[in-house]
Order: C-alpha cells, then structure tokens, then sequence
C-alpha cells in the first residue's frame, strides 16, 4: 500500500547505548527508549538515530504469468505414481501418500505407502517380506528426477526424500522470475460460491460478523489463487417478517417519508429497536405490521409503497455495510434473502413431486435420516422460512449458476440445520449421493467458535450491548496510530502516511488475532495481545516483511536485474532450510483452502520469518561473497509474505520505523581492523555532490562518541564503500555528509 509504514517497540531495561546495540542483536528484539526516560541526552541520541534512518517504498508483487506446476508434494507424487505402477500387481492400486517429513531421519518429504499396501500384497509375491521390503521395491523403482538429491527407507517402510538443493534454487529463482502465481496449487474445481458476512438488514454489523466476513474472505482468496472462479455471496436478511414493523414504523414516524432522506431516519439500529418496541406493546401496531408483510411480500409492482419503503430501508442498511467492507477492503456481491424469493414455490414443487415433502401438524416438512426433527420448507401458516431459502438457494448455485463447490461460512451454532439443507439436496438428486464415489458438486459448512471478552463470555461492550464493528474498527485504528505518534511519527510523515499506517497495522492486528486461531475455537479479545510488537502477531510480521525490504533497498543493488542475471545457491543449512520452507507455501494453501482453516496459513507465515530470522542470524547478506544470491532469497521471501498478507487479506507494511536501526545479525560479522583503508573512497559523498568529506567523517565520529562507539572503529569504516559494510556503521559514518546537505 503506497505510504504505509510500521514500527515495532521493545523496551530494554539498561540505558546505555551499547547495550541496546547489543540488545538489537538478538532475534525478534528491537530497542526503543522506555517512554519515562526525558534526559537531554536521550534526547539527543534519539534525535541523531532518527536522522539516520530513511526507508523508501518497495514495488508490490508484479503481474504473474502463468505456468503452474503444482506443489513439491504434487510433482512428487506424480514421481512416486510411476514407482507404485511399476512396483504393485496389475490387480492393485494405490494413490502415492506423500507428506513434509519436518526433518525426520534426515529427509524432507516420506512416501508412507509401504505399510499399507503389505497388508494387501501379503501372500501374493515372494519377493516383499514385509513393510520394508515394499518401501525398498518403491524407492528403486522410482524414476530419476532432478528434483530428488537421495531417497533412503526407513522405520516400517518410509521412502525417505531429500530435495537436491540445486533444483530447489532453481525453482525458487523459476518463481522470483515467472510469478508468485506459478506456485499456486492445483484445485479439481472451476467455479465455486462462498457464501459469507451476511448481516441482517436495519441491523448493525457487530464483532459475530467480523469472524464470517475475514474468513469467508481469505477462503475466497486462496480460490481465486487456485485459479477456481470465486462467487462472493452476501446472503443478507432482507425478507423476513421484521420488514413488516419496520415499513410500519416509517410510515407512521415520516408521513412524507418517501422525501426522508438517511440523515432523517438517523441510527437504523436505533430506528429498529423502536419499531420493535412498539411491536412488542401495541396490539394495533403489530396488527398493521404483519399485514404489511403481506403486502410487501404479495405485492410484484415496484412502485408499490410496500415495496419502495422496503427498498429505501435496505439501501440505508446497505451503506452502512458497505463502509464496513471497504474498510476491510472485502469484495462482496449482494444476493440476499428477496433474490431467492420467486423461486421459492417452483423449488419446492419440484421436490414434492420427488415425494420429498410430507405434511406434519400443518406444516410441509422433509424427513432426513438420522435427525430426529424433520427440515420445516413451509410453515403451518404458509409462510416460508430459513429453510425453504436455503434450500432454494443451493438449487439455484447448482443449477444456474452451476457451482462445483459451495462453502458456507457461519457460526457453529447453525451447523445442524445446514447438514439438513445439504442431506435434503442429496435426497432430492442435487448433490451425489457418495461424496467417495463423486466428489463434486460438493458442499460444506465452515462453522467459527465465539469471540470472548476477558470475562470469558461473549464479547460485549461494558453496557452489555452486543460489540458495533465499526467501533472495534475505529478503536483499533486509533490505538496504531497513537503508538505510531508516541514515536515521533507525526512529525516526520504527512497525515495520509499516519492514517494510513495506522489501518494498515490496527486493521491487519484484528484480522491476524482472529485468524491466527482454529476457527473452531473460541476465542479472548484482546487489543493489547493483538497490537503486540512480540510474538506471532500481525505487528511483528507486518515488522518482519518491512525489514526484509530495508535490507534489499540498502545494498543498493537493483533486485529485478538479479532475478534475470543473478544465480541462488542454498549451501548453507539455513539457506537451504528457508528455501524447503518457501518451496512448501502452495501445498499450505492447499492444505489451508481444502480444510478451510486459516490458521494453517498464519501458521506458516509465523515459521517463515522465524525461518529467516535464522537465515539472516547466521548468513551475511550485504557485503558477503554470496551477497546476490542471498539478496535474492530476501526478495523470495519477501514475495511470499506479501502473498500470505495478501490471502489474509492485510495490507502489507514497506517502511521499518523504530529509534534505532535495527540488527542484521551483519555488524558482529566485520571486524574494523581488517578493513583496508582506501582514503580515495571517502573523496566523494554518497549524494554524488563532490564535496570533499573530511568534514563529514569528523561530524559522524562526534556522533558515534554520543553513541557511545568508539569512533576510530567508526572512521576506518567510513573509509569503504557503503555496500561493503554493515547499514548500522555504514550510516553513522555518513551522518554528517546527510547534517551538511
């Protein structure tokens, strides 16, 4: 996002300066001055660091081409199907079970096969003496591959794999120069509807919305990453019988209530909850509000009053809501309860000439087995409900809009009554019969567990009203952005930089704190835990991206040119433990769009930075004979991140902002001593003014006393080329070239 920005903040206990240079070495530390320290000094320091440090923005992700290959588990199982081929009788069969072995027996991926099938090939051939046995027939028949460095059997069977580190790097650069995209896993799906938010009409998004909107986003974007056709559907409450009272209430507060404007009707919550007052209390009122369901729903003219005052009241609501998602920058098409309302009698018709309906004390029901309640498609009185929608609106998926998978995000609460639409549709010949046999059309209801607040009951506000979305919102915006100005921000960015950092970090806390946890639990909120700068949070991730893209723009070196020219190699274990972790993003996509659990991917994106944290601990990148290659396994690094943000639907953070320039792990790695001195390099400033810079290395070595580092170390690096020594040093020794300009 152009101009967004972030800041992390870790307070160590000791003041001196050295030892926060000391602090800042160690991994997921970052030092900042305790807030209750206001010496001059401090000040003073602080001021000259602030100088120091300068970010610019990193260019988003590039358009992707297209040429997928699928997951590493998928090209291997494509090898280990050759290999069962080979190895099993014509008369047995068996799909290659391929998994990430974590480290296991020294390997990266197990083909887990063998003890499966010893219990089928048994007595059939003399050559497999037990589960061992068939791992080695597996392993030596498997074809050659330059994917694969070693495999090995062990335990009971496991095909051991190791990747060959040569043809990870080249599919890690393939990916840097084709495209995030071509890692995007495989799907046996076109087209599939999800089906989330959906708020009522006339009543305000609250926190419940918030857990079905962020997560029926994030499933739709790892679809549509899949290359699967996504429907976003918002199946609003837009047709129930509440539309009588509320027509009815207009009517009697605003006689001339089609020139009523929304600023007249005010807080449409509020406006509720008065006509449900008076629905509750006057016998008269009531009266007139369920026949003006009859007329609403009777009625097919457009101009009728009915109808009009029903449309202004949803176009009301539907502002609201719609400030809402653009806030969370959530793309949703509006197909609520009315759309599906004229196909309702057909659909019903068709299921009862299948015999499906039954009459039961005077409603219209569906009996489905193992329930001991039957699915109610039509009231005693006639009037149709929940269920006759729903049902209405899985025939229309299927048939018009010819779905293959179609996911319902709700919470768990409704659980039973949408197995009872699904166990209907199959009766009825919508859905197959045998999910084993026929997989598709399919459908799925992905349930979510409460939101808590620290009392451990439902998350409420301290008047016991249910929590407004758009207050959690604000609350979070604001509290990003008055840390961001608790650090002098505001002095240094416009107002659109702070706002806009601000969303970007308390927007990104809320969605990461509610998917960060197995949708089917329930969880604590807590804004505190949620804009932490420790731990598995989105503040120190969003951190983790920006400091990636600090360290690429330092070393000066024009990344898209090493994409094309420059060459990965993962010799070291930690290079070649960050690129395994990389290659495996698409089967966690895979894994985390089939099971339709986020978690799984904020899990992963947590592991990756954790992953690079080690990398960079242990591997110098700027300076080092491997400069370009590990500059690139940054860059990979960074793509990746920004596509996980990007499938959680967070706006990732390009500028690092703290009062001092944070570790890299780089600085223990120099020893001044043996820096050559060149006094020719330091002739000309890095601004390219030809100024001679005597005056500028007295000015940076001044610095480096008030910070406490001893400055003959600071002019013998002042004496080298920026890109060949550390930022940290690097930039103290041109403070005083950036005073005098």
């Amino acid at each position: 996002m152009s101009g967004a920005s972030s800041t992390l903040f870790f307070y160590p206990s000791s003041s001196s300066s050295f030892t926060s240079i000391s602090l800042n070495r160690l991994s997921r530390f970052r030092f900042s001055p305790p807030p209750f320290q206001s010496s001059g000094f401090l000040r003073a320091r602080t001021s000259i660091i602030r100088s120091i440090v300068s970010s610019t923005q990193t260019p988003s992700i590039a358009t992707m081409e297209e040429d997928n290959v699928g997951t590493v588990r998928q090209q291997l199982a494509e090898l280990f199907k050759t290999s069962l081929k080979e190895t099993l009788p014509e008369d047995i069969t068996a799909e290659p079970l391929i998994q990430a072995s974590g480290g296991k027996f020294g390997s990266d991926y197990q083909c887990n096969n063998a003890m499966s099938l010893w219990s089928r090939l048994k007595g059939k051939s003399a050559q497999f003496k037990g589960p061992p046995s068939v791992g080695q027939a597996i392993m030596g028949n498997l074809p050659e591959s330059e994917m694969i460095e070693s495999t090995s059997v062990a335990g009971p069977g496991f095909v051991n794999i190791v990747l060959s580190k040569e043809w990870m790097a080249k599919s890690i650069q393939n990916m840097l120069k084709k495209g995030i995209k071509i890692w995007a896993p495989r799907l046996n799906v076109q087209r599939a509807v999800v089906d989330f938010s959906s708020p009522n009409i006339a009543k305000e998004m609250h926190v419940g919305h918030l857990r079905s909107t962020i997560i029926g986003d994030t499933l739709a974007r790892m679809l549509e990453f899949s290359n699967v056709e996504v429907l976003r559907r918002n199946h609003v409450g837009d047709w129930g019988t509440q539309f009588g009272m509320l027509i009815e209430y207009l009517f009697e507060e605003f006689p001339n209530w089609e020139e009523v404007g929304e600023q007249a009707i005010g807080d449409l919550q509020e406006f509720y909850k008065k006509s449900k007052l008076r629905f509750d209390k006057d016998p008269d009122f009531k009266e007139r509000a369920q026949q003006a369901v009859v007329s609403l729903q009777g009625s097919k003219d457009e101009n009728d009053k009915y109808r009009k005052a029903w449309t202004k009241i949803c176009e009301i609501s539907r502002m609201e809501f719609q400030q809402v998602y653009e806030r969370l920058k959530v793309d949703l098409e509006e197909r609520g309860e009315s759309f599906y309302n004229p196909y309702i009698a057909d659909v019903l018709k068709g299921l009862e000439n299948k015999g499906l309906i039954e009459e039961s004390q005077g409603a219209q029901v569906i009996s489905i087995k193992g329930k001991n309640i039957p699915l109610i498609v039509v009231k005693s009185d006639g009037g149709y409900n929940y269920a006759s929608t729903d049902l209405t609106a899985l025939w229309y998926r299927l048939n018009i809009e010819k779905a293959e998978w179609i996911i319902y995000v709700t919470d768990v609460g409704q659980q039973m009554h949408f197995e009872m639409v699904f166990s209907a549709a199959k009766l009825a010949g919508w859905l197959p019969a045998d999910e084993k046999l026929c997989p598709y059309p399919k459908t799925n209801h992905v349930g979510f567990g409460l939101v808590l607040g620290d009392d451990g009951k439902r998350f409420r506000t301290r008047s016991n009203e249910v929590v407004r979305l758009v207050d959690l919102l604000d609350e979070a915006k604001l509290r990003s952005k008055l840390a961001l100005e608790e650090r002098g921000r505001a002095a240094e960015w416009t107002e659109k930089e702070l706002d806009e950092t601000a969303e970007a970090v308390g927007y990104g806390a809320v969605k990461y704190a509610d998917l960060k946890n197995n949708r089917l639990t329930n969880y604590t909120f807590s804004f505190d835990q949620m804009l932490s700068d420790k731990g598995n949070t989105a503040v120190y991730l969003l951190y983790a991206h920006a400091r990636i893209c600090s360290i690429i723009r330092r070393s000066g070196r024009d990344v898209e040119e090493l994409k094309m020219a420059g060459t990965i190699v993962l010799d070291h274990v930690d290079e070649r433990g960050l690129g395994l972790h990389l290659l495996q993003f698409a089967e966690v996509v895979e894994e985390a769009c089939t099971n339709h659990l986020p978690n799984v991917l904020c899990e992963y994106l947590y592991n990756l930075s954790e992953n690079f944290t080690k990398f960079y601990t242990t591997c110098q990148v700027v300076g080092s004979p491997e400069e370009t290659s590990r500059l690139l396994l940054c860059e990979a690094t960074a793509v990746v991140m920004r596509k996980c943000f990007h499938l959680l639907g967070i706006e990732p953070v390009y500028k690092a902002i703290s009062t001092v320039i944070q570790s890299d792990g780089e600085a223990e790695k120099h020893d001044a001593n043996v820096i050559k001195e060149d006094e020719q390099r330091i002739k000309y400033c890095d601004r390219k003014c030809d100024r001679d810079r005597k005056l500028e290395v007295l000015v940076a070595a001044a610095a480096t006393v008030v910070l406490g580092v001893g400055n003959r170390v600071l002019y013998k690096l002042a004496l080298v080329p920026l890109k060949n020594y550390p930022f940290f040093l690097a930039q103290l020794a041109t403070f005083g070239c950036r005073i005098v300009h």
